[in-house]
């Protein structure tokens, strides 16, 4: 009787630890199916946003070359000399009475064919970094300011002026900071 009982729990025993190596094997495929869900949606994510990047970054190319061409006695391409700059040009601007600059890779070069390259003026134009680009955005947008200020007094839409402004156009009270 022992060895019958024996052999049975010996043998239930088996089946059981069988089981469970089965429903452990089948939980870490399950695991491993919804994991790569998740990576093939995070993977359509990055991809999306990187497709956005990319329109951005070809739309800031055209917009610098646009306001190098409204600009141009004020614009100058430097190329940018050292390690990680391999083709890089640094646009430089003068507007408002501010230099302005910003980095342009390879790529987005032919977009400023109009746009006179001077390599002697490499240390005239710095490049900005931290508080220097901050102060760069700053002078940005009061200068855009300015010139809506300007373009909304000469039009006679300033509401300091008495007349009504435009459709969508915020009436011009104070500068940015």
């Amino acid at each position: 009787m022992r060895t019958r009982t024996g052999r049975l729990r010996r043998l239930l025993s088996r089946r059981y630890a069988r089981t469970r190596e089965t429903e452990q094997r089948l939980r870490l495929e399950h695991e491993l199916t919804v994991s790569r869900q998740r990576l093939a949606r995070w993977q359509q994510h990055a991809d999306s946003y990187e497709r956005q990047l990319g329109r951005a970054q070809r739309e800031r190319a055209h917009l610098l070359a646009w306001l190098a061409a409204l600009h141009p006695a004020g614009a100058v391409l430097t190329p940018l000399t050292g390690s990680g700059h391999e083709g890089a040009h640094r646009l430089c601007l003068e507007a408002g009475g501010w230099h302005l600059t910003w980095r342009l890779p390879p790529g987005d070069l032919a977009l400023f064919t109009h746009v006179p390259s001077h390599p002697e003026h490499v240390t005239a134009h710095l490049a900005p970094d931290g508080d220097d680009a901050a102060d760069q955005a700053a002078r940005i947008r009061r200068h855009t300011w300015l010139l809506a200020f300007e373009s909304a007094l000469t039009s006679g839409r300033a509401g300091a002026v008495g007349g009504e402004p435009h459709r969508g156009v915020r009436p011009v009270s104070e500068p940015p900071r």
